[in-house]
């Protein structure tokens, strides 16, 4: 080799290993946008990846919700025998009895849910009392709700609030409880575990539940005002329908009363004092809207009649006695 060539190979050696000096002390080159996107995109098993984003849970229907909610027992109520008895039924045909009880719900639910009148605050809360007992009141609760329940766009939830002399589960032969003075009592509760389904989907049903000898205490409450305002919120096409003690009876109807929107107040026809309706209406508030049904009005034909005064006409029923 020549000292020209050897001095050239020298030269390439030298340049070469300088080559090789600045790369091993250059820095990692930065990654590139699309692999900074594929690290940010890795899952991690710490943590979610920032800026990832979850599909949005599904909202339940309302049917669902109240599936739910609604953890009490379910019952069957007897709708034939019921039927047989002069009571409306969805199944049933077209009655006059029935053809009454949506004239008297009408007034009611346009109080209530109506968009063009002047809406009665809590107007969904529905109190059903009379002045004295054995006047109809139950027999009316129980036709009222059912009737609502046939709407297509209404709820209806059946309250027994009769806490001295429960008949709402013997009419339509339903357990007793645990109800309303149990959810009172019992901070454990909720409103769904002692709330009955049934086989009429639009009707849920809550009973009186125990006796309790405190029971006017516990309806003046501020626990029985946030049920109630829970039970008429929690669905905006319910209404609560509240069957209550007589108003001359006991006291628990007029502490109810001022708790509702709405009042249907039953009188017995031929029964009925007019010193004992007057004296029970006087114990109401006269700013709410008040309903008089006549119950048990003899009619042609031997019929008993169901008039409601202010509102319009009522039902009627059959010759047997009303609770």
């Amino acid at each position: 080799m020549s000292a020209e060539t050897g001095n050239d190979t020298s030269l390439i050696e030298q340049a070469a290993k300088r080559l090789r000096q600045q790369q091993s002390a250059e820095p990692a080159p930065e990654p590139t946008p699309a692999s900074a996107s594929a690290a940010t995109d890795a899952p991690s098993a710490a943590a979610e990846p920032q800026g990832a984003r979850t599909p949005p849970t599904p909202q339940a229907s309302p049917e669902d919700e109240d599936e739910d909610q609604d953890r009490g027992a379910r019952v069957t109520i007897d709708l034939a025998r019921l039927k047989a008895e002069g009571c409306v039924t969805p199944d049933g045909d077209r009655s006059r009895v029935a053809e009454e009880f949506r004239i008297i719900k009408r007034p009611l639910l346009e109080n209530a849910f109506g968009r063009t009148a002047l809406l009665v605050e809590q107007g969904n809360l529905i109190m059903v009392t009379s002045s004295l007992p054995g006047e109809g009141k139950t027999y009316t609760a129980v036709n009222l709700a059912m009737s609502i329940a046939m709407e297509m766009d209404k709820t209806v939830l059946l309250v027994d609030a009769d806490v001295g002399r429960a008949r709402v589960h013997k009419m339509l032969n339903i357990p007793m409880g645990p109800g309303l003075i149990d959810l009172m009592v019992d901070p454990s509760l909720d409103v769904g575990d002692v709330m009955l389904r049934t086989n009429i989907p639009k009707l849920r049903i809550i009973p009186m539940g125990k006796f309790h000898p405190h029971a006017n205490e516990l309806l003046a409450s501020g626990d029985m005002q946030r049920l109630l305002h829970e039970m008429a919120s929690r669905y905006e096409d319910r209404v609560i329908l509240f069957d209550s003690p007589p108003l001359l009876v006991t006291s628990e109807a007029v502490v109810l009363s001022n708790l509702v929107g709405q009042i249907v107040f039953v009188v017995e026809a031929q029964r009925s004092l007019q010193h004992s309706v007057k004296d029970a209406l006087g114990l109401l508030d006269a700013s709410k809207p008040i309903g008089l049904v006549l119950n048990k009005t003899r009619h042609l034909g031997g019929d008993y009649y169901y008039g409601y005064g202010g509102y319009g006409l009522g039902g009627y029923g059959q010759g047997e006695e009303r609770t």
